[in-house]
């Protein structure tokens, strides 16, 4: 059965610039702008990072996102096309299914209900907000949206939550074109995919906290190291007199840091493997013109709305309007054989930005505590230190409550009121640590059950939703580097989360050099690949920019993840385990052929230094990278983390390269201490502005690469000598 009429119809708009001149405020706009902007003091340090200081928090919150729009206005004003569904309006054609699957969810109405119902201090941060770009436009007329010309303030519910991809992201958009893009007889949409093919690294982050009782100076600790698409986020501080201190990570055009610390504690999340949405199986059927599903042995007709999607041709502005169908479980987003599959999902916008916002706040583990009960950082773990000398373990934060008999990790019957929920599983329902007996704790985006050593939860206390992940090799390492010590302080917490020990390798090789040492003498691979296996075998499995071992290795790896990807997924297990237990010897034999023949060939030798291919290079402000072997670019030590590295670099070869250059991975390293007062050291990719005239587009690249963190200036009297401008708005 195919959806009627999926797409109603498709006009023209009058042709219109998309990077329409930005609307000109009235008098009352200005004098309120002017107003706010003088009760903002904008301090940039050394390395170009704003220390906002606002008499309100809403005065912060102007000051903030006015800095952010001076250092990379186009990264924030993207991030919001991004959200509100906008892209196809300047990106074209290409975007439309990305817009409808944004579309499906966020609906502007619903914001601006939910803004004005909002509380009186939450939509004074929001309007204060809308009021800081939109003057950072009218100040900067040089700057030339490409779609947002006037920011209102409902629009800072558009993108509440921070992370780099949301639960909306999982929805395909291959499979959501196929079922929209349909109508009767027609072929589904071309060209709509859901990524470029190249092979996915590992997601997420690494957070770590150590009690004082592991530590010198008895002080809790605290790493904060999310690994995200690089230049993602921005480096700044806000401060109000109304208690807001916070320093940190902030989302391009958020107005929260999204993982940092204030004065008392400090807060790290990184990407969980929790169950937090399902799909269901809905029963459809059509009569009048109508269609129906069947819930509890009775049929209810679809909810049905219609959705405009703007987008920009080489003629002018067109649009489609679709016709979108939904249940009680949620919208429909694709097709399984006769049934229509229908998503569930967290999706409260205003209780997601007051507890983003609210933990910034927070000044003990209790007050934490309360922000985490919201139950909207839905698809993060969290790791917690403060000065108190707690450190904490939050497990997922949304997580439904289900029947344990249905198996969640697939589309379950919808037609059967078994499979509904059942509100939320509390913190304390769900896998949690406070001050656990090992003295530390962490997370990887591996499983909880290793996540204190000893201490950590039990799988057989909670249901199988509460985690669909496994153990990783970064796990592994992490575990390696915490466990037995009572030495910590931020340099040796720096040292251990850039150590170069790669636990992937360690389990991946010894198989390989016994494949090779039963190979007998007269075997050609014998002697071709002795010299390669000596390499191999004398290695200490550790990387660094002058070795060779770690670039065979990586070479090898990613051959050998290739040749059995499909093997793996047949027996249902990961590539990089089943590589582990489950390829033959003539598999990864094979592999080490290819790769050296794969080097050989590209470098002249296999004999290559990791450093002379792994590069940090940023040429443009660009949001999507350009890259040139010709040009400068900086070596890089540590590698995916795939391997088990903890400091992540996940790089490739780009269409005329050699050399591989990093996109994402470390993006932002800090280690807090938390004691009397905060000591703090960080590092941001590249730097802090967008703009490659600035001198902060790179200047933090070289410490990037090296691991060799700058310190932080948290409290105003340290900018004194480290001040590069003061000014208001």
């Amino acid at each position: 059965m195919k959806p009627f009429a999926a797409v109603v119809f498709i006009v023209c708009i009058a042709a219109r610039a998309v990077s329409a001149s930005t609307q000109a405020p009235n008098n009352a706009d200005l004098t309120r702008w002017k107003q706010e902007a003088q009760r903002v003091t904008i301090i940039r340090d050394t390395w170009g990072i704003a220390h906002v200081y606002g008499k309100s928090d809403a005065d912060a919150v102007f000051g903030m996102i006015y800095a952010q729009s001076e250092d990379d206005f186009n990264r924030v004003e993207t991030n919001f096309i991004d959200a509100m569904g906008r892209l196809a309006e300047t990106e074209g054609e290409s975007a439309i299914y990305r817009d409808l699957r944004m579309k499906i969810f966020i609906d502007p109405d619903t914001l601006r209900a939910k803004y004005r119902e909002s509380p009186a201090w939450l939509k004074s941060l929001m309007n204060a907000w809308a009021d800081g770009l939109n003057y950072f436009l009218y100040t900067h007329p040089n700057v030339k949206p490409r779609v947002i010309t006037r920011f209102e303030p409902w629009m800072a519910l558009s993108f509440s939550e921070g992370s780099i991809g949301g639960d909306i992201e999982d929805v395909s958009l291959k499979e959501l074109a196929a079922f929209y893009g349909t109508q009767a007889g027609a072929d589904e949409p071309k060209n709509v995919s859901d990524g470029d093919g190249s092979p996915p690294e590992p997601r997420g982050s690494n957070g770590i906290a150590i009690a004082p009782s592991n530590t010198l100076d008895h002080h809790a600790l605290l790493l904060i190291n999310p690994h995200t698409s690089f230049f993602f986020r921005a480096e700044l501080q806000m401060v109000s007199d109304q208690g807001l201190d916070a320093y940190g990570a902030v989302t391009w055009g958020q107005f929260f840091v999204y993982q940092g610390f204030n004065t008392r504690t400090g807060w790290m999340h990184t990407s969980s493997n929790a169950d937090d949405k399902d799909e269901y199986l809905e029963t459809v059927s059509q009569k009048n013109g109508r269609y129906y599903y069947l819930y509890g042995g009775k049929e209810y007709p679809m909810i049905v709305s219609h959705i405009t999607v703007p987008y920009k041709t080489d003629t002018g502005m067109k649009k489609k309007v679709f016709t979108v169908y939904r249940t009680r479980h949620g919208p429909i987003v694709r097709k399984i054989g006769d049934k229509w599959v229908s998503i569930d999902m967290m999706n409260e916008p205003e209780k997601a930005l007051i507890q983003s916002y609210t933990r910034t706040k927070s000044l003990s583990y209790k007050d934490f505590l309360k922000t985490m009960q919201l139950h909207t950082n839905s698809t993060n773990n969290t790791i917690f230190a403060d000065a108190d000398g707690d450190i904490a373990y939050f497990h997922a934060n949304f997580i439904p409550r289900r029947n344990p008999k249905f198996d969640w990790t697939k589309p379950v019957d919808g037609s059967d009121t078994a499979t509904d929920w059942h509100g939320l599983l509390s913190v304390d329902q769900t896998p949690h640590l406070l001050n656990p007996a090992s003295g530390w704790l962490y997370n990887s985006n591996n499983w909880p059950w290793s996540a204190a050593g000893p201490s950590s939860p039990k799988r057989s206390d909670y249901p199988p939703y509460v985690e669909t992940g496994g153990e990783s090799f970064r796990g592994l390492h992490a575990i390696r580097v915490l466990e037995h010590r009572k030495d910590f302080a931020i340099d040796t917490l720096i040292k251990a989360a850039y150590d170069s020990y790669l636990t992937g390798f360690a389990a991946l090789l010894p198989p390989l050099v016994t494949a090779y040492d039963h190979l007998s003498a007269s075997d050609p691979l014998k002697a071709k690949l002795a010299p390669q296996i000596d390499s191999l075998r004398s290695w200490d499995d550790r990387w660094s920019t002058a070795s060779v071992p770690t670039t065979l290795a990586v070479y090898w790896g990613m051959t050998l993840g290739e040749m059995v990807r499909a093997a793996a997924r047949t027996a249902n297990v990961p590539v990089d385990d089943y590589m582990v237990s489950g390829a033959s010897d003539a598999d990864r034999l094979q592999a080490l052929v290819v790769a050296t023949d794969s080097l050989t060939s590209q470098f002249g030798s296999w004999r290559t230094p990791w450093g002379e291919i792994n590069r940090y290079q940023r040429n443009t402000g660009d949001i999507v990278q350009h890259f040139d072997d010709a040009k400068p670019s900086i070596p890089v030590g540590f590698t995916w983390s795939r391997w088990g590295s903890l400091a992540a670099f996940a790089a490739r070869p780009y269409p005329g390269t050699k050399k591989w250059y990093g996109t994402a991975g470390n993006s932002f390293v800090a280690v807090v201490e938390f004691g009397d007062s905060v000591r703090a050291k960080a590092i941001t990719a590249g730097g802090e502005s967008g703009d490659p005239s600035s001198p902060h587009f790179g200047d933090q690249a070289q410490r990037y690469a090296t691991g060799n963190l700058r310190p932080v200036y948290f409290y105003r009297s340290q900018l004194v000598g480290h001040t590069e401008r003061t000014y208001h708005p």
